[in-house]
């Protein structure tokens, strides 16, 4: 196969974006996501800030890129192995975790990704398609478990990213509100699907009989 010189600079260049959207989460881990600027950007990769426009025509598309990323990073790191097959607590609380672990192990991605911490910006549509995607999925592993309420899925959301905000702002790197996600999964299903903590029925009473 005959590689074009078009194709050697279509790789090149998206090379360079990469690099740039790499170097700007470092930037945004060390100065916060609203302390980016184009000319530390520039710096930080080598180029000057008039040659960073050439790849990202502003700002807030670096963002858009960022926050693509970080919800593809966050559809890999949800999906389980679809073979197993556990308990329906069981399998919501290990969401739960593995979306708690996800958030806190990067406090910047996860305020971009789903907190409002930049003035004036919103996601292309393109890239709210994915975070769109991102949730849908959060929403089928509860309907795959037999949850049919509709507010299920805005209701965990809103539950567990209450848990990660109170873990960032008061111990950042502990374990004082991780030790609350399997609690508060048993609290989801109880509210939302009471049925599925405990899908075994009763066995029916002997009563003596009266002699």
């Amino acid at each position: 196969m005959t590689v074009t010189p078009l194709d050697r600079r279509s790789v090149r260049r998206e090379a360079t974006r990469a690099e740039i959207v790499a170097a700007a989460w470092d930037l945004a881990r060390e100065q916060g996501l609203s302390g980016l600027s184009m000319r530390d950007l520039g710096e930080r990769v080598g180029m000057r800030a008039q040659s960073v426009y050439t790849y990202f025509s502003s700002k807030d598309e670096i963002y858009d890129a960022m926050f693509r990323q970080g919800y593809e990073e966050f559809i890999a790191y949800l999906t389980v192995d679809p073979g197993r097959v556990d308990p329906p607590l069981e399998r919501v609380r290990a969401h739960a975790h593995r979306f708690f672990l996800f958030c806190t192990s990067d406090p910047v991605r996860y305020q971009l990704l789903f907190l409002r911490t930049i003035p004036g910006f919103a996601p292309s549509p393109q890239s709210y398609a994915v975070a769109v995607d991102a949730l849908q999925r959060m929403h089928d592993d509860l309907v795959d478990l037999g949850v049919t309420d509709p507010q299920a899925g805005d209701l965990a959301t809103a539950l567990f990213t209450g848990l990660v905000s109170q873990q960032i702002a008061n111990e950042p790197g502990g374990s004082r509100w991780l030790r609350l996600v399997d609690r508060a999964a048993s609290m989801l299903l109880a509210e939302v699907a009471p049925h599925l903590l405990d899908p075994t029925p009763p066995a029916p009473s002997r009563k003596k009989a009266r002699p």
